[in-house]
This record gives C-alpha cells, structure tokens and sequence, in this order.
C-alpha cells in the first residue's frame, strides 16, 4: 500500500482530533487551527485525486485490525476523491469568506462551538463520502444534523433558533426512516457492509424472495434521506434555515450537507442495493416526478420572494430538484449528470450566500431585493460575484450549470417516452423563471441610482477575508465550467468502479 492511501483515514482522524482541540483554545486560535485543518485536509484529498486518477481504480482501507465484515472499512474510488475535492475547496472559501461577518454575529464566547461545528460538519462529510458501512454512515448522519442545526441556531436571535429547531425536528424524522430501514436490511442480509448487502440483495432478487421488505427498505430510505436533501415537498424547513443563518453557514449548509445526503443516496443504490434493483421497483419514477416539481415550484417561490437571502433559498429548492431529476431517469448518464450537478450547485451556491449576505451590507444592511439598486458601485466585487453565480444557474454556456441542463437533457433524449418531453418542458419553465428573478437581480445591481431613490450608507467595510473567499469561490466556478467535459470524464470512468 502506498503511503498517500492512508490520507483519508489521516483526515478523519486529524479532524476529529482538532474538533477536541478547538473547544479548549481561545477564539482566535480556533480561528487559525479550523482554516489550517480544512486547508491540511484539501491539501490530503487533492493528493488523494491525483492518485486514484492515476490508477484508475478504487480501494478498501480498513479500519483497525480486524478485517471486514467484522471490521469498518472506508472506500476511495475517482467518484469519492472528485467530490471531496470539489466540498473541500468549498468548504475552505465559504469558511474564509464569511469569517467576519460571523465573528460580528456570534458572541465571542460560542466562537468555539461554531469552529466544534465546522470541524464536526467537516468530519461527517468526510465519512458519509468514504465509508463503506451503512451503520456507520447512520452515526455520521446524526453527527452531520445536529453539527448543522447547532451551526443554524448560533445567531441566537428569535428567527434562527425557530428555524434550527424546525431543521431540527425534519430531519431527524429522516435520520430515523433511514435507521428503520437499515435495521430492516439488517435482518434480512445479515450484513451491514455494503459490498456484502450487494451480494445479499442479488442473491435476493433472483430468487424473488424478500420482495416488499427490500420495497420498504428501499422506501424508508430515499424518503428519509431525499426530507434531509430538501427535495420538494419536503423543503419547508430549507428556506427559513438557510436564510436566517450567517453568510459561512448558510454557504455551508446550502452546498455541503445536502450533497452529502445525496452522495449517500447514490451510494446506496448502485453500491447497496443495485441500480437493477432499484429501477425495477419504480422508485425512481417517484423522484422524477418529484424532481420536476421541485424544479419549477423552488423557481416559483424564488420569483415571488422579497429578499435576496430568501430568494437564493428557494433557489436550492429547484436546484435540488435538478439533482433528483436526472437520478429519476434511471440510467447512468442520468446519475453522473446528478452528480454533477452536486459540485457544480455546492460551488455556485456557497458564492451567491457568502456575496449576497456582504453585499446587503454593503448597501445599508438592507435584506430586500428592491434596495440593491446600484449595489455594484459600493462593492464591485460583490456584485460580480453575486452575477457569475446568478448566470452560471440561469445556465449560460461555457459555466457549470450549463453543462448540468445539457446532460440532462441528453440522458432524457436517451431514455425517450415520455421523460424527454417531461424534462424538455420543465428544464424550459425552470430556465425562464431562473432568468426572472436571478437576472432581474444582476441588472438592478449594476442599474445606477437616480434621483428620488432611496440611497443608502454602506455599514461594514470591506474586508480581505471575503474578497479571498469569494476570488476563490469565483475561480473554481470558471474552472469548472471550462474544465466541464475532463470532470464528467473522470465521474463516468468512476462510477465504473463505484459499484
């Protein structure tokens, strides 16, 4: 074994290990060690990418000195080094780029805790990417909700601890569904690793027996996980958590902890359970309908929201539904086409929270739509960030998101019937309304005041810590959009190996 195919289990390990560290160090400390362990830990899994790139495939690592199945075991593939690469660098912008504003809106006696959380957030996506056991990614999953409801509730004002606790209470709703149906597989397989479940769940469907426990199972679990996504109609707890909370969080909790959930979801269908399996429970039709709806009625609230924040929240909602779209499609391009979409909408989505969130400030700390008039000639680069976000989700070529629509609609081309059509509409509803309230926004950024509007005097300068995150925020959307086709190279020979 190379040296370098220790550095995930170094990095789970680093980051448990600081997370202890961080509640017993002053703020400013935390500070330092949380920015020095998510660069420590980007740094490991580029190095990581590199490797499995090289070789083209993907390895076990044990956990400890027993092997599986009495052991744990994690697994890194091309697909899981991808996407941690790409939530890693996102991570570290969004940490950086909304460091003071969370400095100013936490009280610097929780500091520590939100950095606790951070590390935890961090440490929880790590496993549920890598790990190749399902009891284990149950454990990570609550680790990952109450990291992200602490992180929601650390305003401590009225509104945020109303939406922590709701965020709360929705999904640990699914983190049970998803516990019942684990418990489930359990007693039918015997096994919970997943390479193990997989052999278990062939030798089932050939024989026909456990027919509706598997159905059930398979139920417990994507409803369970798809309530913790926000995929419609499950997403009333989506847009009060994300706009309530402060800009690194909301960037965090928008990009990172749902895509974690879906990264999972794919796991468990392909690596579990079988994507034959699955597509022939009919599931999927399911979560396409879903999808679709999610993709135009997330569009709808966003037009008829009145804030920026609120406006950019509902727009997780459609862009959720993207994701669930293309896996509903029941087919392989469908599925690296959702998987696409969870780098490209992490990276764009983290941008638009941490510069939207600046530049209300920026233009008198007002939260409404209408009173960023002008706002480019207070914080250029805001507003530029702020307007390569809204374009790449609108879906202008050479971006990411472009890419996204273009994929799906060909896995839709290639599946036929009835779901072309289906997808050919909704992707034209959603683009058209996408263009109404995102571009409607970039424009009156940069439309100039005039006399008779209300003006208003910036109330926080600018600061260093958001121009580097939102610079490097901005340059991973570029470099995705123009490095679009190598991406989903490597997630196609990656899901070759996924299973």
């Amino acid at each position: 074994m190379e040296f370098v195919q220790n550095f995930p289990f170094f990095c789970i390990l680093l980051t448990l290990i600081t997370a202890v560290i961080t509640s017993v160090i002053g703020r400013r400390k935390a500070i330092w060690v949380t920015t020095t362990l998510i660069t420590v830990v980007t740094a490991m899994t580029v190095c990581v990418l590199v490797y499995v790139l090289r070789t083209g495939e993907s390895y076990a690592y044990m956990m400890g000195h027993f092997p599986a199945p009495w052991g744990n075991e994690i697994r890194i593939g091309v697909m899981e080094a991808l996407m941690m690469t790409v939530f890693c660098f996102v991570m570290l912008f969004s940490f950086v780029g909304g460091l003071l504003p969370s400095i100013r809106e936490i009280e610097s006696t929780k500091y520590n805790i939100y950095c606790i959380l951070v590390d935890l957030l961090l440490l929880a996506l790590q496993a549920l990417v890598y790990t190749n056991d399902l009891f284990t990614a149950y454990v990570f999953i609550e680790i990952n909700t109450l990291a992200a409801a602490g992180l929601a509730m650390m305003r401590q004002k009225g509104r945020n601890l109303v939406a922590g606790v709701r965020y709360m209470m929705m999904n640990l709703v699914g983190s049970s569904l998803f516990l019942f149906g684990i418990v489930i597989l359990y007693s039918i397989t015997g096994h919970l690793l997943m390479v193990n479940i997989r052999e278990s769940v062939a030798a089932l469907a050939q024989s026909g027996e456990y027919k509706i426990p598997l159905t059930i199972v398979v139920a417990m679990v994507t409803v369970g996980l798809a309530l913790k996504s926000a995929l419609y109609p499950f997403e009333k707890w989506l847009p009060g958590t994300y706009s309530n909370a402060t800009p690194s969080v909301a960037a965090m909790l928008s990009s990172l902890v749902s895509k974690g959930y879906i990264f999972l979801l794919v796991k468990f269908y392909v690596r579990v359970i079988g994507f034959d399996v699955i597509c022939s429970m009919g599931i999927l039709d399911v979560l396409f309908i879903l999808g679709m709806l999610g993709m135009i009625m997330g569009s709808v609230s966003a037009v008829r929201a009145k804030t920026t924040r609120l406006m950019i929240a509902y727009s997780s909602v459609a862009q959720i539904g993207y994701i669930f779209t293309a896996i509903g499609l029941r087919s392989e391009i469908g599925i690296i086409c959702a998987l696409w979409h969870c780098a490209a909408h992490a990276a764009t989505k983290s941008m638009l929270f941490v510069s939207c969130a600046e530049m209300d400030d920026a233009c008198g700390g007002t939260h409404l739509r209408k009173h960023l008039r002008g706002a480019f000639y207070h914080s250029p680069m805001l507003a530029l960030a702020f307007s390569l976000g809204a374009i790449n989700l609108v879906g202008v070529p050479l971006l990411s998101v472009f890419m996204t629509k273009v994929t799906l609609v060909q896995a839709a081309i290639d599946v036929g019937g009835r779901h072309m059509g289906l997808v050919l509409i909704a992707v034209a509803i959603s683009t058209l309304l996408n263009a109404v309230y995102f571009l409607g926004t970039t424009v009156n950024l940069f439309t100039p005041t005039k006399e008779g509007d209300e003006v208003f005097k910036p109330t926080v300068r600018k600061n260093p810590f958001t121009t580097a995150g939102l610079i490097g925020l901005m340059a991973l959307n570029i470099a995705m959009g123009l490095l679009s086709q190598p991406f989903l190279s490597a997630l196609t020979e990656g899901l070759k190996n996924f299973a």
